[in-house]
């Protein structure tokens, strides 16, 4: 295994964060993601359809869904004439292989870097059909191959994917959704998302909020950048839920959130290009899936929801609300999972799952899979 990993990334695995500096193996990781993506877009619908997630956070997660998928176009073009001799030492993609199967954390910070002087990049490289007539002449007039103007054109390719946004960044501030109210108390949807420094990978949070403010919400000056900020402070993978709501609940007294959601996109398992233990590990080598097929991701959304409202003394006369939230009642986990309650799934071609199947390893039964056929139809088990 190590020796295959070694061949696949074109270094020896001597470290969690490995360069994918082997051509072909470059371009076919960028392949299954973006095969990866667009299967989990499929999974959203299939979890709506069980009513697991409304309309509106459906709407949310695959926008969300769709900037990975840009973001991994873009560096699919950064990237793609890794190991070739382009006259320009650009590195190669660093990825987490231990933990995340996904790109280092800072590639995006990079990433948002490369975004800001996109504009002008683009300004000094000639446009793509220039490019194209170059590469057309050298190859014909000096029969050569024409690496550094491929280079030169990938590069005007990622940078104008870049100019189009909608990726996702390291950060991706909260905004709002209205659902329902426009008096004294009115409803949304409050959604935000970062990269994951810790282990390298998207989350996303969901959180219904009341709000009873003078001024709703979206309009105030005052509270909305305060509640970006605050959001944005306590985006860490490691705090609980429980940590995160009572915070936003104590620091904000006419907000009140009734619903928080986060989800952890990933890690992504391939027997070719990552190095986790555990069972999926073994189901992935048993399998022995061809290219394409060779890869499994889990999904963990973890929910934490209010079940009451207690009122609470603030100054001399006034009393606010604060809520009380609702933890695991089953074996006592609530204390130490901070949430309502915790679902894993996983998403798996077919092959990798009838190995699953047939091994059944422990801490399996209770994971919902989402099995893909080659025709891109998921089924649910």
């Amino acid at each position: 295994m190590t020796d295959r990993l070694q061949k696949e990334t074109g270094r020896p695995p001597a470290s969690d964060h490995v360069g994918l500096t082997d051509l072909f193996a470059s371009r076919r990781y960028f392949a299954k993601f973006e095969r990866i993506t667009q299967h989990l877009t499929r999974v959203a619908a299939v979890m709506q359809a069980e009513g697991r997630f409304t309309h509106e956070e459906i709407e949310v997660l695959t926008a969300y869904m769709q900037g990975i998928a840009y973001t991994f176009r873009a560096l699919s073009m950064k990237y793609l004439l890794v190991g070739r001799d382009t006259g320009r030492f650009f590195g190669s993609l660093a990825m987490d292989v231990r933990e995340s199967g996904f790109p280092v954390f800072n590639e995006l910070l990079v990433m948002a870097n490369d975004a800001q002087q996109a504009a002008r990049h683009l300004q000094t490289l000639p446009d793509a059909d220039r490019l194209k007539r170059q590469m057309v002449d050298q190859i014909i007039g000096e029969r050569q191959i024409p690496t550094r103007l491929q280079f030169a054109l990938s590069q005007r390719l990622y940078y104008e994917e870049l100019m189009r946004g909608h990726l996702f960044w390291a950060q991706n501030d909260p905004q709002l959704v209205w659902l329902e109210g426009l008096g004294e108390r009115r409803r949304y949807l409050l959604h935000w998302a970062v990269y994951d420094s810790q282990v390298n990978l998207p989350t996303v949070y969901l959180m219904d909020i009341e709000e009873t403010g003078r001024t709703p919400l979206p309009r105030d000056e005052r509270r909305w950048p305060e509640v970006q900020a605050h959001l944005m402070g306590q985006s860490l993978g490691g705090l609980k839920l429980l940590t995160i709501a009572r915070g936003f609940d104590e620091a904000f007294d006419d907000i009140h959130p009734k619903r928080l959601r986060r989800l952890h996109l990933g890690p992504m398992y391939s027997h070719a290009y990552t190095r986790q233990t555990g069972p999926i590990r073994e189901v992935l080598e048993a399998a022995r899936a061809p290219e394409g097929q060779d890869w499994a991701l889990s999904w963990t959304d973890e929910v934490l929801e209010s079940e009451r409202v207690r009122e609470e003394r603030s100054g001399w006369f006034g009393t606010v609300e604060r809520e009380v939230f609702a933890l695991d009642p089953f074996s006592g986990r609530g204390a130490e999972t901070g949430a309502t309650r915790v679902e894993r799934s996983i998403i798996l071609p077919e092959r990798p799952y009838q190995v699953l199947a047939e091994l059944a390893p422990p801490g399996f039964a209770g994971v919902t899979k989402f099995v893909v056929s080659p025709g891109g139809r998921v089924l649910r088990y």
